[in-house]
């Protein structure tokens, strides 16, 4: 939906006419100025906002002041936060492509990266979502429960730590965790790289199935050993189940391989007694879908069909890298944030919506909206 626009420019008496139809409401809005680049911005009283800015100057302020060289002001009523970001977002990258990311103080989020391009893979934390073959796990809420995570997650495989490039040879020294049985040791030759290959996929696919590959492994030996009568060694495997089970609590809430990360934010519209449906798929946001209460032929249309054939009409779209760097990075701040507003679901496919809950969730969002 486009802006609406009032002009700005002119004689002060009827400028300020013109506020009295502005609503004092939450909107994104972009005052274009006689020459240089637009102010944008974004409040939660935008009559207010736009008084404050466009006032009549007064001698001794400080106070910013756009009154001699404004000319228009459009803007963009908004029903969330999230919305909000997301067009000041766009509207940032169109108008200050050069530096809409110090604009807007946008934080990549970080990640555990396995870089599988390199001969022996490793793992690193990292900002970055590299275009060469590696496996990202994240986003993660700081940087230091990214490593934490890591370094637990490391104690269940025998995967280097080390963060060079390896020249295998019988005569190197090794280190520490080869000694401890927590490596198996590619720079010393003790393992082939066939070898190192198998340890590093299982814990991909650790990571890939949220840890299940592991702890149904480990939970069927304890269970067969008990049953051997092998006490010993059962207690081993259920220490060892428990240990998984403590790294797997240390991920945080959004923490996935970020290339399959899926889910949709549900969150109040503009418009009283509707919502927005803003899905998240192949990487990247997705157009979002308003959802309200339609009356046809003077019934009600159940919300269930209304959001099924909403759903039948996604068609996602995946970003650019780069993009995709960005729109992980907006969806973190958003979640992880103390202002976060509306639902977030975690969904496994957009082929598998799971509606009871989205119908319950739309059905807040508006109810919320329409008695605020």
């Amino acid at each position: 939906m486009g802006p609406a626009s009032i002009e700005v420019a002119g004689d002060p008496a009827a400028v300020e006419a013109r506020f009295e139809v502005v609503p004092d409401r939450p909107a994104v809005f972009l005052i274009r100025l006689g020459e240089g680049a637009p102010y944008l911005s974004r409040t939660t009283l935008l009559r207010r906002r736009l008084r404050r800015l466009l006032r009549e100057p007064l001698r001794l302020s400080r106070r910013l002041n756009l009154r001699e060289i404004a000319s228009r002001v459009d803007y963009w009523l908004v029903g969330s936060r999230l919305e909000s970001s997301l067009l000041l977002y766009e509207l940032a990258k169109r108008h200050f492509p050069q530096a809409y990311i110090s604009y807007l103080k946008l934080r990549f989020p970080s990640c555990v990266k396995v870089i599988l391009s390199n001969a022996y893979p490793r793992t690193q934390v990292t900002t970055r979502l590299s275009g060469t073959r590696a496996f990202h796990y994240g986003p993660f809420r700081s940087r230091t429960a990214a490593e934490e995570f890591q370094s637990q997650l490391l104690d269940l495989f025998q995967v280097r730590r080390c963060q060079e490039d390896l020249q295998p040879s019988a005569g190197d020294p090794g280190c520490i965790y080869g000694e401890m049985n927590l490596c198996l040791r590619p720079c010393q030759a003790a393992a082939s790289r066939e070898e190192y290959a198998s340890e590093v996929s299982r814990l991909v696919e650790f990571l890939s199935t949220g840890g299940r590959s592991l702890l149904e492994a480990v939970a069927a030996a304890r269970d067969r050993l008990s049953e051997e009568l092998n006490f010993e060694e059962a207690a081993r495997q259920h220490r060892r189940l428990e240990k998984i089970r403590q790294v797997l609590r240390l991920r945080d809430d959004l923490a996935d391989d970020a290339a399959r990360l899926c889910g949709v934010a549900v969150t109040a519209s503009a418009a009283p007694g509707a919502a927005e449906l803003r899905f998240f798929s192949q990487g990247g946001w997705q157009q979002p879908l308003h959802v309200d209460f339609e009356v046809a032929d003077g019934k009600p249309v159940s919300l269930d069909r209304r959001l099924r054939e909403l759903a039948d009409g996604l068609q996602p779209r995946p970003p650019g890298r780069t993009e995709r760097r960005e729109h992980l990075a907006l969806l973190a701040r958003w979640y992880y944030s103390s202002w976060r507003d509306g639902e977030w679901l975690r969904l496994e496919g957009l082929d598998r919506l799971p509606y009871r809950k989205l119908v319950a969730a739309v059905t807040r969002a508006a109810v919320g909206r329409a008695s605020a």
